[in-house]
């Protein structure tokens, strides 16, 4: 089966949607079991393992992730984070064979009590077609400002 650039636009939009409504199980399961979340530190960083990240998750970490923010005993996450990504039509950069290659500029913003903080940022994701899905390979998020001090991202931009 053909994916159209259509199904594809769609697709990172409402992976944002689902971000932001707190589906997480669901926005884990757009996920495919080898990928990672990263999060590089430094403008047009080129290496998440020798070099230090904000971010590098597997999925492994990343169900850990979503483990601790939907669990009952997150006292941290009392009252909960909430987040709203807005997000531009994302470019899709390469079709080849099962694999998709999108870009995303965004703006995130996050908020938990009085507490509220917006990134601007762009989002690399690698799709796989699996089944005649997609699903996300790897997902890249570079921060405008990536050389600032942050507070803790307690979601995901």
């Amino acid at each position: 089966m053909k994916i159209s650039n259509d199904q594809i636009i769609d697709f990172i939009y409402a992976e944002a949607r689902l971000l932001d409504e707190q589906r997480y199980e669901e926005w884990l399961a757009l996920w495919l079991e080898d990928g990672y979340y990263w999060m590089p530190l430094d403008y047009q960083q080129t290496d998440p393992l020798l070099v230090t990240s904000l971010m590098y998750e597997d999925y492994f970490m990343l169900r850990l992730r979503v483990e601790r923010l939907t669990g009952a005993r997150t006292f941290s996450q009392k009252p909960k984070s909430r987040c709203n990504h807005v997000i531009q039509r994302p470019f899709i950069d390469e079709i080849s064979d099962n694999n998709i290659k999108t870009v995303t500029s965004m703006h995130y913003v996050e908020t938990r009590m009085d507490d509220q903080f917006l990134l601007a940022l762009t989002a690399t994701h690698e799709l796989r077609v699996v089944d005649d899905k997609l699903r996300i390979a790897n997902k890249r998020v570079d921060l405008l400002n990536s050389d600032a001090a942050f507070g803790s991202i307690q979601l995901l931009p």
